[in-house]
């Protein structure tokens, strides 16, 4: 029940962000598009909930969608149990976690063979954003996050994505 539940929201998101070169609605992305799409991620690791990047947000989440040049292949299993959960701010992580991967596949194109970097990269931001949330609402925790935060920690985040990703990858 709850793999399907998973797959349900990674499906939810797919359409949203995933990008297919043979249907293509533009042109590659140009440099002042990515320098913007790389800021308003940081933005949004540093202050999460703030409100007035909600149009900068939907912007980042679009241009990734639409541009046939940034590659990223969302899988909600890294997150460990997160997306399903009742946790307030998982829309909000997960989108972070999303544009992180962005990031990534800009600040790394030649590292587009192996998925496990990029979703390493995308728990990465989502966990300095749950951090940034936490900060300013003690309260706002998830056992998810801090579970993964732990793992982090103890050096194992990494081979806790990789093993965890390949969910996404099974047949």
């Amino acid at each position: 029940m709850k793999r399907t539940w998973l797959i349900c929201i990674a499906l939810l998101f797919l359409p949203l962000l995933a990008c297919s070169q043979d249907q293509a609605k533009r042109g590659p992305s140009t440099p002042a598009e990515r320098k913007r799409f790389v800021e308003i991620t940081r933005k949004l690791i540093k202050t999460p909930l703030d409100e007035n990047l909600n149009d900068d947000a939907k912007w980042a989440l679009q241009w990734l969608q639409d541009v046939p040049d940034v590659n990223v292949t969302p899988c909600p299993f890294p997150l460990g149990d997160m997306v399903p959960s009742d946790y307030r701010h998982a829309p909000r992580i997960f989108s972070i976690y999303v544009l992180s991967m962005g990031v990534y596949a800009i600040e790394h194109p030649e590292k587009t063979t192996d998925e496990t970097p990029q979703y390493v990269a995308g728990v990465e931001g989502a966990l300095k954003a749950y951090q940034a949330i936490l900060k300013n609402k003690a309260g706002a925790r998830s056992e998810d996050l801090d579970d993964l935060l732990e793992k982090q920690g103890n050096g194992k985040l990494a081979e806790f994505v990789k093993t965890a990703s390949r969910e996404c990858r099974a047949p």
